[in-house]
């Protein structure tokens, strides 16, 4: 299993009529996702997508994959636990 250290979580974007939330993420390999949350009344992620600007961590392709979908419970999970999401 692949171990994401999130290192910086910046908000990109928000529509908070809707509670739909956008932030950029870097994780310490220096691969960094964009990351689309629902707060409705608790944050879940809706969508992960990963910015070409590293290979990817666990395919190592440089071109879309969508690897990160299948760890989207922990990456949440590291960024809960980090205190990054804003209230």
């Amino acid at each position: 299993m692949h171990q994401f250290y999130v290192t910086d979580l910046q908000q990109s974007d928000t529509n908070e009529k809707l509670g739909h939330f956008q932030f950029l993420v870097t994780f310490a390999d220096k691969t960094k996702c964009r990351i689309f949350y629902d707060k409705n009344p608790d944050w879940k992620i809706s969508s992960v997508t990963r910015l070409l600007t590293v290979p990817c961590p666990i395919c190592r392709r440089d071109y879309y994959c969508s690897c990160l979908d299948r760890f989207t419970d922990e990456i949440h999970r590291e960024i809960q636990d980090s205190g990054l999401l804003p209230e």
